[in-house]
C-alpha cells in the first residue's frame, strides 16, 4: 500500500530542485593510459569555490571496463515508500561486463565502492553479458538491458538484481525470448508496455565501426515491445535503413502518455512512436515537464531543441554547434546543406579547441541548464575523433531558454577531462545525485 508520508521516499514527487554536484563516469579504455576508468564528481553549483572542477575521483579495480552509463538502486517510482533510499549508483561495464554498485549516500561528494557483481554470475545465471541500461523497478528491483550473450553475440536480454543485496536474481524476460540485439529501455506500466531498442553485436563493435557489419547484419534497425506484466516480446517494430542503430528511447515523463521517442544513430533520424503502432543520433531527452525534445548530433556537430507541446508537429526552436565533423578547418568539405550557410567553426572554451562533438546530455530538473559531454564510446571517439582520445573529452553547460526556446553556450563553464591527474580521459554520461531527466520513470 503507498504511504501517506509526503517525500519520504527516494526521488523527487515533482521535478523541483537542482542538484550541485553530477557523476560522470570516465573512461581509459581504448586509450594509451593503462588506468582503470572511474567515477568523476563534478561540482555544478556556481557559488561554490570548486565550481566547474572535479571534486572527486573514484577508480575501478579493474582495467577496461568501459564503464557507460549509470542507474539506481531506487527512483521515484518508489517515492511513497519510506524504506527506500537512493544511495547507490549501478554503474555496468559495457566491455567487461562487471556491475559496480558505488555507495553515494554516505558521501555524495566523495562515493566509494560498496559492491562487485562478476561477470560470472550474468553469464552462468542469465546467459546473457554487456550490460548497458540500468532503471529501479517499483518492486524495488534492479533491471540492466544486456547486448550480448558471453560469448559477443547479439542478445537483447535484461538482468534482474536484488534492490537491496544487489545480487543477481535471473532474467526478467521468459526462456527464449531474448531480441536478437539490446541496448536501451523504458517501460510505461500503465500501459502495460515496455520498449527495448537494438545496437550490435559486441564482438562487432568491439574494436570500432566498420559500415560492412551493418550489411551483414550485425546491427539492429528494430524496436521491441514487450508486455510488461508478462514479460514476454509481444511486438517487433522495423524501423528500416533509416532507423539503423536505434539507441536512447525515452517515453513521456507524464506516465499516461502512450507515446515517445527514438533516436537512430546511422542515419540521424528521430521516429517518434505511440500506441497506435507507427514509424519513429547518439543521445536524446526529453524535459521533465515533457515540454522540449533535445538530441545530440555527434557526427554532425549540433545539439537542437524541439518543442514538442504538438506531439504531431515537433518545432525546432533552439540549436548549436559544439565541434562535430564538418568544422570549416577540417577534412570535411559539406557539397550541400540545406539547414547551413556555410560550415561551422570550430568551438574554443576557455583557451581550449572541443574536440569530437556533442554526445551524452543531461539536463538540470528546472530545464534552464543543458549538460553535454563529447565522448560517446572509446572505440569509436578513437576511429572517428583520434585528436579526442589525445587530448581527452570536455563537459560544457547550454543554458537554456524555457520561454520560446533557444540554447546558448556558458563561456564561464568547462570541465576539461583532458586535464586529469592520470592523463585525458573520456567523461560519458552525466547523473545527478538525486536523479534526472533519464533515471527516473513515475507509476
Amino acid at each position: 500500500a503507498a504511504s501517506t508520508c509526503s517525500g519520504c521516499g527516494p526521488g523527487y514527487k515533482t521535478p523541483l530542485d537542482a542538484m550541485k554536484i553530477v557523476y560522470l563516469p570516465c573512461i581509459y579504455r581504448n586509450t594509451d593510459i593503462q588506468k582503470p576508468d572511474y567515477l568523476a564528481t563534478v561540482d555544478i553549483n556556481p557559488q561554490s569555490p570548486n565550481f566547474c572542477k572535479v571534486i572527486h575521483r573514484l577508480p575501478m579495480p579493474n582495467l577496461k571496463d568501459e564503464l557507460h552509463h549509470s542507474g539506481w538502486n531506487a527512483c521515484s517510482s518508489c517515492y511513497d515508500d519510506p524504506s527506500k533510499r537512493r544511495n547507490r549508483l549501478i554503474l555496468p561495464s559495457l566491455m567487461s561486463s562487471r556491475i559496480y554498485v558505488v555507495d553515494v549516500g554516505t558521501d555524495p561528494r566523495a562515493p566509494r565502492l560498496h559492491k562487485i557483481v562478476e561477470p560470472i554470475d550474468l553469464f552462468w545465471k542469465c546467459s546473457l553479458a554487456n550490460p548497458h541500461t540500468s532503471h529501479c523497478l517499483g518492486s524495488g528491483q534492479i533491471m540492466i538491458s544486456t547486448m550480448g550473450d558471453p560469448s559477443g553475440n547479439g542478445k537483447g536480454g535484461f538482468v534482474l538484481l536484488d534492490g537491496k543485496t544487489f545480487e543477481v536474481i535471473g532474467n526478467w524476460e521468459k526462456p527464449g525470448e531474448a531480441a536478437p540485439f539490446g541496448y536501451d529501455f523504458w517501460y510505461q506500466p500503465r500501459h502495460n508496455v515496455m520498449i527495448s531498442t537494438e545496437w550490435g553485436a559486441p564482438k562487432a563493435l568491439g574494436n570500432g565501426f566498420n559500415p560492412a557489419d551493418v550489411k551483414t547484419g550485425h546491427y539492429g534497425q528494430r524496436l521491441h515491445v514487450w508486455d510488461w506484466t508478462t514479460h514476454k516480446r509481444i511486438q517487433t517494430l522495423d524501423l528500416g535503413e533509416e532507423g539503423a542503430i536505434p539507441l536512447e528511447i525515452r517515453f513521456l515523463h507524464n506516465p499516461a502518455a502512450a507515446e515517445g521517442f527514438v533516436g537512430c544513430a546511422l542515419q540521424s533520424t528521430i521516429f517518434r512512436f505511440y500506441k497506435t503502432p507507427a514509424s519513429l543520433i547518439t543521445d536524446i531527452l526529453i524535459s521533465l515537464d515533457d515540454r522540449f525534445l533535445y538530441f545530440s548530433n555527434w557526427l554532425h556537430g549540433d545539439i537542437r531543441q524541439y518543442d514538442i507541446t504538438d506531439r504531431r508537429n515537433p518545432r525546432m526552436v533552439g540549436q548549436i554547434f559544439l565541434g562535430g565533423s564538418i568544422l570549416k578547418d577540417g577534412p570535411v568539405k559539406v557539397l550541400e546543406d540545406k539547414e547551413l550557410n556555410s560550415q561551422p567553426t570550430p568551438r574554443i572554451l576557455k583557451g581550449k579547441r572541443v574536440q569530437g562533438g556533442p554526445q551524452m546530455l543531461q539536463l538540470s530538473l528546472d530545464g534552464r541548464r543543458l549538460y553535454v559531454t563529447t565522448s560517446l564510446y572509446s572505440a569509436w571517439d578513437k576511429q572517428f575523433y583520434p585528436d579526442l582520445v589525445k587530448e581527452g573529452s570536455v563537459m560544457m553547460q547550454i543554458d537554456v531558454d524555457t520561454d520560446k526556446g533557444g540554447l546558448k553556450l556558458n563561456k564561464n563553464f568547462l570541465v576539461d577531462f583532458g586535464a586529469e591527474p592520470d592523463g585525458p580521459a573520456l567523461a560519458h554520461e552525466l547523473r545527478y545525485p538525486g536523479g534526472d531527466c533519464t533515471s527516473d520513470i513515475w507509476l
